[in-house]
């Protein structure tokens, strides 16, 4: 079984840099977390954000580059040409399969749409997060209101991902890329 130029782009982006992401998140959350002046000397701290640094600007590379694989690569494929469309047939595109489907629509509808939009939250927040680590650096230590704050908004940069790749695995098992 030989894989597809579509299915090696497909495993690039969801298994490849999506999981790599999604994977490398924690230890990014614990090094955040642990910039305290109470649990760690400053040499610790210096360490601590020169880690940091590194993992945080990788991941924000990593997930931009996710996105924007997903988004200019993957779903061009996904979307229907009505000259392809088979009349809801699986080998139609995905997204005419999906619609020419009552039961489905709701994937194409609700859920590719909204996979889309969320998806672009991780990247903003993910390089947010990275420019006031950057600017700030063991300077957060002493900044807890403004560490804090961080820690929220990479949660949600995580969540984002996470709940992108979810419903893209979902639309992939109903519909997928061939």
């Amino acid at each position: 079984m030989a894989l597809t130029d579509k299915a090696i782009w497909t495993l690039i982006h969801g298994l490849g840099l999506g999981a790599l992401f999604l994977l490398s998140f924690s230890g990014g959350l614990a090094d955040l977390d642990s910039l305290r002046i109470r649990q760690s000397t400053p040499k610790g701290i210096l360490q601590r954000v020169h880690r940091l640094h590194l993992a945080i600007l990788l991941m924000a590379v990593i997930v931009w580059l996710t996105v924007i694989i997903g988004t200019w690569v993957i779903y061009p494929w996904y979307q229907a040409n009505s000259g392809e469309s088979t009349g809801g047939a699986l080998n139609s595109p995905p997204q005419a399969y999906l619609q020419a489907n009552e039961n489905l629509k709701g994937w194409d509808e609700f859920g590719m749409e909204w996979k889309q939009h969320i998806a672009w939250f991780a990247p903003i927040l993910t390089t947010a997060v990275a420019y006031v680590v950057i600017r700030y650096g063991s300077a957060l230590a002493s900044l807890p209101r403004v560490r804090n704050a961080l820690l929220v908004l990479y949660i949600i940069g995580f969540a984002a991902a996470g709940l992108a790749a979810i419903f893209g695995a979902l639309i992939s098992r109903v519909a997928p890329v061939q």
